[in-house]
């Protein structure tokens, strides 16, 4: 027997600034963990005006998470202190596994800071578990045409599959926490019930348009967040007489059920494996780069 999850809030996301002066909209942040453990953050960063993303975020380090980087438009170009640079484009996934500590930077890459244009992406912090917090630094970059994607039968609800399963597909991409990173695009009239494991956190945002969720079949908006409570359903709907189709992420995620201690960057489960990470950054043992 199926148990359907039912909403238990939905707030608005908040603008914030961050990096070197990006402006963001945050769907949550660290201070709401531990009801969203083991997810950290998300932040939808979305703007055709040059001066809300080109400061970027410049070299910083992090230890102990996970942070996913999925772009919906323009270009966001990387580097890292072990080596590793690229492109990110439209519909790419980098997911990196900062473990026990990386410096990267990310920016609009030289054509869009020439160019401009719209950029439009997501960040989301994962923690790691204890065992996986020192674990050696990857990446996992995982270009558009290599994202598992599904249509219903109907047509009317299509996937792409970041981390998880949904429609009959799975993910490529390895997760160190069982984790599903769905993102919905849903026509009117569309509806599908998604399972999530009982006892995963389960969090839907609206990207645009509007969606029912969950067993109310509550309305949730633009730029709103759902969080849920138990089951192992998430029901998902346009109306028929909607004006357009939505666009939602599903996050859902095991929680660690471990302690938090957090600096800026770093997420350790103690103060002082807060307190070494720091030590470890300034003495360079993250990698170095060329400031």
């Amino acid at each position: 027997m199926k148990s359907v999850r039912k909403i238990s809030k939905v707030w608005k996301s908040k603008p914030t600034i961050e990096g070197a002066g990006v402006h963001l909209k945050r769907a949550f942040g660290i201070s709401q963990v531990p009801q969203f453990d083991p997810f950290l953050m998300l932040d939808d960063f979305h703007s055709s005006n040059p001066a809300d993303y080109l400061p970027g975020f410049p070299w910083h380090p992090h230890r102990g998470i996970e942070t996913i980087t999925y772009v919906q438009e323009g270009l966001v170009e990387h580097g890292d202190s072990i080596g590793n640079k690229g492109v990110i484009a439209a519909g790419d996934v980098q997911w990196m596994t900062a473990g026990s500590g990386v410096v990267h930077s990310e920016l609009p890459s030289d054509e869009f800071m020439r160019d401009g244009g719209v950029m439009h992406g997501f960040q989301i912090w994962v923690n790691l578990p204890a065992r996986d917090k020192m674990m050696p630094p990857r990446y996992q970059e995982i270009p558009a045409a290599r994202i598992p994607q599904a249509t219903s039968a109907d047509g009317k609800v299509t996937v792409r599959v970041i981390a998880g399963s949904a429609l009959g597909v799975s993910a490529v991409i390895e997760t160190r926490t069982p984790i599903h990173y769905l993102h919905f695009t849903i026509q009117p009239g569309g509806e599908l019930a998604q399972p999530v494991p009982a006892g995963d956190n389960a969090l839907v945002y609206l990207i645009s348009g509007n969606a029912q969720v969950g067993h109310e079949h509550k309305r949730v908006r633009e730029g709103q967040m759902a969080r849920l409570g138990d089951g192992d359903v998430v029901p998902l709907a346009v109306p028929a007489e909607a004006d357009g189709p939505a666009e939602l992420l599903l996050l859902a995620g095991t929680p660690l059920n471990e302690p938090v201690a957090r600096y800026g960057p770093f997420v350790m489960n103690t103060r002082s494996e807060i307190e070494q990470a720091i030590r470890d950054y300034e003495s360079g043992r993250m990698g170095r780069i060329d400031f």
